[in-house]
């Protein structure tokens, strides 16, 4: 088995000793039952990756002896903001989890017309608290050591002023396909709707404020799936998927 790759938020430097977080704990204690001397690797998402060593369990939390770092970040040349519509129950999580593996930089939920999952006050609040821990397992996953950043559900007009090289937004039945662009950006900004897709207005608002109107070919893809589709083909285009 390879060795485990974990998130803390502690400062890290090679020789430190430290006491994991409650979540990483119980994942390398309990789930992968792992003993004292087992070899792992801590990231805190500020860059690089350490090598370290499980010295041993501190009531439920793991204590980690810190090794030398690895600053291969394996991040994309294509900074790449992901803004959609906010999906009804695992479809967000699915959305999140996906393209923080395939690259993204962040991550901008939306309220737009069709959007029917509504969050505010504290619902809000733990709903972006779990989409950040889902940002985090992916990292984790992945090999990426910086976390991308996870904003907090905003209303579809937030996005309109986006400062990317490069904005496009995802419209059914759009005569310029996304595999057809033949710029070559550094930055990015992706808009998206929800299930039923943005309004008519909305993409007609984006256009006005400088987006380009894209499609993905002649089907129409679910809100988990074009996110993704988008992501693959920018990333092969002009990031690092290959």
């Amino acid at each position: 088995m390879a060795a485990p790759r974990v998130f803390t938020d502690q400062a890290l430097a090679d020789g430190a000793r430290i006491a994991l977080e409650a979540g990483p704990s119980h994942h390398l204690l309990r789930v992968l039952r792992l003993k004292a001397g087992a070899e792992l690797h801590v990231f805190n998402g500020r860059g690089g990756c350490h090598t370290a060593r499980l010295a041993g369990s501190e009531g439920a939390r793991a204590r980690v002896e810190v090794g030398a770092i690895d600053r291969d970040d394996r991040e994309s040349p294509l900074a790449v903001t992901l803004a959609i519509g906010i999906s009804r129950g695992e479809r967000m999580d699915w959305i999140v989890q996906k393209s923080v593996e395939l690259g993204v930089t962040a991550i901008h939920p939306l309220t737009t017309q069709r959007t029917e999952v509504r969050l505010k006050g504290e619902r809000s609040a733990r709903k972006l608290t779990h989409w950040r821990q889902i940002a985090i397992a992916a990292c984790e996953q992945s090999g990426r050591n910086r976390i991308p950043e996870i904003h907090a559900p905003q209303p579809f007009q937030a996005i309109l002023d986006s400062p990317a090289e490069l904005r496009l937004v995802l419209a059914p039945g759009a005569a310029q396909s996304l595999a057809g662009l033949a710029d070559a950006p550094q930055s990015l900004s992706l808009l998206i709707g929800p299930e039923g897709g943005l309004a008519a207005e909305e993409i007609a608002a984006a256009e006005a404020a400088g987006f380009l109107a894209v499609g993905l070919g002649p089907r129409v893809l679910r809100t988990e799936t074009a996110p993704l589709a988008a992501l693959a083909i920018c990333q092969a285009r002009w990031g690092d998927l290959r």
